[in-house]
């Protein structure tokens, strides 16, 4: 009976460590990271604040479905824009997206052009196995790829496979821009440096003049080439420089 008693205590002992170790509540901010300045952008209860691009409403592709933020009809969701504007700042949040799904987060976007990609630049998130392009998750589309695996000579892939979560962080600061995925750092740039002007200009958004040259504008998430789903999405604004209008331009 002893044996048995001792057993017992040390499986709920397992158990209340676990639970001791749990993570805090989805869609929430911890007490610490309030403090530093983190803010949600998504509460896990309903679309506040959250337009589609030139809109001021939220197209039926786009529902809170089980605390996350999901595209459930890519044919009538188009990019959602979140609620604010931001010049510098770093973000994280967790995505996951269905075989074959494809996906994005568009930064410094402005309505000064038709659509989000044609002025900020976009953060791939697709399902890397069955998407079938030549872009991969965390790439910034068309401009910037993760170095090559040494233990596989293929590009460097963090990514958990389609229907599990992943955590993007990103950092975004005139000093310079990183890409994380799954806690792996991928890489960084520097926006308008000489060789972030010249990959633009080989790129398909070289027709765009004032492609990535805005200081700051709104964030995006793509909604129109497959089924995904957000949660955790929280932003810290760092130092904010002086601008002259809502949507100011850095020149070229």
């Amino acid at each position: 009976m002893k044996r048995n008693a001792l057993a017992v205590l040390v499986i709920l002992l397992a158990y209340s460590h676990c639970f001791a170790a749990d993570e805090p509540p989805l869609n929430t901010l911890t007490p610490a990271e309030a403090a530093a300045g983190w803010k949600l952008l998504f509460n896990g209860k309903d679309l506040a604040g959250w337009h589609n691009f030139r809109r001021e409403t939220v197209r039926p592709g786009w529902q809170v479905k089980d605390g996350t933020l999901a595209c459930v009809d890519p044919h009538n969701a188009g990019n959602l824009v979140a609620p604010g504007e931001f010049d510098w700042f770093e973000l994280q949040l967790d995505y996951k997206i269905v075989r074959g799904g494809n996906s994005g987060v568009i930064y410094h976007i402005s309505t000064n052009r038709g659509g989000p990609c044609e002025t900020g630049p976009e953060v791939q998130l697709q399902d890397n196995a069955t998407a079938g392009n030549d872009e991969q998750s965390g790439w910034l589309f068309n401009l910037y790829r993760t170095p090559n695996d040494p233990a596989t000579g293929k590009p460097l892939d963090a990514t958990k496979p389609a229907g599990e979560w992943n955590h993007l962080r990103l950092l975004i600061t005139p000093e310079k821009c990183e890409h994380e995925m799954n806690g792996v750092k991928y890489f960084e740039y520097v926006l308008g440096s000489a060789d972030f002007q010249a990959r633009v200009a080989k790129s398909k958004f070289a027709e765009f003049s004032d492609f990535g040259t805005y200081d700051r504008g709104g964030i995006a998430l793509q909604g129109d080439h497959g089924q995904v789903c957000f949660r955790n999405i929280k932003i810290r604004p760092l130092h904010r420089q002086p601008v002259t209008s809502d949507q100011s331009a850095r020149p070229k």
